[in-house]
């Protein structure tokens, strides 16, 4: 019998202090280098969105790649593509904050995650970054103290 794998995972990372350093003509570029990352690592981006302090992805991971390793893939090749595509980010130290956060979902919640996910900037109009991930962190089930959101 072949081994069979569903992981759907929807990863949460922000910008270095919550820097609002992804304009929309950054985003707009963005999103299409994060799916290509994937593909090159035998993930598939479902859906990436997010606002100007951070990215929102829905990922299916194959069997052999741990979330750890798919963040520092993403992240890594994304921080190094955007310091050198938009120099105007190399003197402001571009980075990506240290940590993310990764959920798992249901098949069942695809939609509405994707749904979540290219919504974004209408959805940040009513909730800040913090209190949004403070609503992951919950649904989730995290003890979590406040000063780890920095």
């Amino acid at each position: 019998m072949h081994s069979f794998n569903s992981c759907l995972i929807h990863c949460v990372f922000s910008t270095k202090e919550r820097r609002p350093w992804l304009t929309p003509a950054i985003r707009e570029r963005l999103w299409p280098y994060l799916g290509g990352v994937a593909r090159e690592n035998d993930m598939k981006a479902l859906a990436i969105g997010g606002v100007a302090d951070h990215v929102h992805e829905l990922l299916s991971l194959p069997a052999t790649l741990s979330v750890s390793k798919a963040m520092q893939l993403l992240k890594g090749n994304s921080s190094k593509w955007l310091r050198e595509t938009f120099p105007e980010l190399r003197p402001q130290g571009f980075a990506w904050q240290e940590g993310f956060g990764a959920f798992s979902i249901s098949v069942s919640g695809v939609e509405d995650t994707v749904r979540y996910i290219q919504t974004q900037e209408e959805h940040h109009r009513k909730k800040s970054f913090r209190e949004e991930f403070e609503v992951f962190l919950k649904k989730h089930g995290y003890d979590y103290k406040p000063e780890m959101m920095d």
